[in-house]
């Protein structure tokens, strides 16, 4: 997705955006509290869903920003183009992976930084069905993924280091690093086009595709030889993407984070917030965006792969907090899942398929249940269980401290065997087996009165 630095870019920029007061809504984005909310409520039910970054930069293999890490020239990155071909591509696969894992929603790169399309836009000659692949790669993933019951995302670069009319900036790959030169070389593009450009091809995807559950824009970085609302033309943007699937979630990266109405929730990427994040002292959703490894593309060498443990606390910690978890998968050139994340994706559906509903339609326990020492909570008020997940298993005991009287059953979730306790004044024991069940994170679910 994006380099290191523009990364802690992002990360300061989320803090920053959590503090901003609310412009005046436009009548077209107008909605109550409780309308938004009804909106949105399949997402924050669902908590879970899978990033799909493809494109051509799974031939060089060597992370999503290749172009730019590298300063590589359109003239050199057209032999990724001219050999793009993934004779493996099997969308069912990935859905039926996506489902297994306990997945319930998947964005995929629709257009990417670099520009390349993975559906045949009728605007661009960069295009999937111009490479030896030759065909669509959109519509059969959408139809696999549907099958399956997963709900549809895409992820659309607003970025674009392949079009003419696109302006040099700071982080553009083969513009002129001198300001003057930049200025210069400026004077050939006109940005006005490229906004219609953005129109176009999102006008593409939200009407040849079906209903479309999300929309991933990426991303602002206003400034200095930077890029922002104005360039995107933010505000027209999200009215016509409004205007064609009122119904969908959108993300905070047009640079519209001063008002209330430019976005549905907040993407911190890479990092887990300490807390519910909050805009004007109110929780607002939020996604945290995360990769198995460091990079978002398929990269070969890359080996800093977290374990299926990490990744199971992750998805418990962000539902823990109210959150949802985007998990990203890099398919290789050749349209297949690396092995690696074949194996964290059958590991944490081994998990979910006992403990699902600790994350499905779960959020953060209610005031007056303190976390026990090493464990996180989720809550799920419709069916009124508390989750514990234990991160170490204790010897024997495990204490609740002010939990006197405020359930009426314990049990391990993934056996559904009783958990026996006793009562101390305000305090709970719970009676634990000596031996760790064979599962990564315990959890056992009080029945609350």
């Amino acid at each position: 997705m994006k380099k290191n630095v523009v990364i802690l870019v992002l990360g300061i920029a989320f803090i920053m955006s959590c503090f901003v007061s609310a412009q005046e809504t436009p009548a077209w984005a107008k909605e109550t509290k409780e309308q938004k909310e009804k909106r949105m409520a399949w997402w924050t039910h669902d908590r879970f869903g899978m990033f799909i970054h493809w494109g051509l930069y799974a031939l060089p293999a060597r992370h999503e920003w290749v172009k730019q890490q590298e300063k590589i020239s359109d003239e050199d990155y057209q032999k990724y183009f001219e050999r793009f071909n993934p004779d493996l591509y099997n969308p069912k696969e990935w859905a039926a992976k996506a489902r297994e894992a306990g997945m319930k929603y998947v964005v995929l790169t629709a257009k990417h930084h670099e520009g390349f399309c993975l559906w045949d836009s009728k605007y661009t000659d960069f295009k999937v069905t111009n490479t030896p692949y030759g065909k669509d790669l959109l519509k059969p993933f959408v139809d696999a993924f549907r099958a399956e019951g997963i709900r549809i995302g895409f992820y659309y670069s607003l970025i674009d280091w392949h079009h003419p009319d696109f302006p040099y900036d700071r982080i553009h790959p083969n513009g002129p690093q001198d300001p003057g030169e930049r200025r210069k070389a400026n004077e050939s593009r006109d940005i006005k086009k490229y906004q219609q450009y953005l129109k176009d091809q999102l006008t593409e995807l939200f009407t040849q595709f079906g209903r479309i559950d999300e929309l991933f824009l990426d991303f602002s970085y206003p400034g200095e030889n930077g890029k922002g609302h104005e360039d995107w033309d933010s505000e027209n943007l999200l009215k016509l993407i409004r205007k064609l699937q009122p119904s969908v979630l959108i993300d905070d990266r047009a640079d519209l984070n001063d008002t209330d109405w430019g976005w549905d929730f907040k993407t911190p990427e890479q990092f887990m917030p300490v807390e519910w994040p909050r805009v004007n002292g109110q929780r607002v959703p939020w996604e945290t965006c995360q990769t198995f490894s460091g990079s978002w593309g398929y990269h070969r060498d890359e080996t800093t792969w977290k374990s299926v443990r990490q990744l199971i606390v992750m998805l418990i910690e962000v539902t823990s907090k109210g959150g949802n978890l985007l998990l990203n998968v890099g398919p290789t050139a050749r349209g297949t899942f690396d092995y690696r994340a074949n194996e964290r994706l059958e590991g944490m559906g081994k998990w979910m398929a006992y403990h699902n509903r600790s994350i499905y339609g779960c959020t953060q326990a209610p005031e007056g249940f303190p976390a026990p020492k090493n464990c996180l909570l989720t809550y799920s008020p419709e069916a009124k269980r508390l989750y514990i997940h234990i991160l170490e298993w204790p010897i024997s005991a495990l204490h609740l401290n002010g939990y006197s009287g405020k359930f009426k059953y314990a049990q391990l979730l993934n056996d559904a065997s009783e958990v026996r306790y006793r009562t101390d004044g305000d305090n709970v024991t719970l009676n634990l087996p000596v031996l760790k069940p064979d599962i990564e994170v315990p959890v056992i679910e009080l029945f609350l009165e």
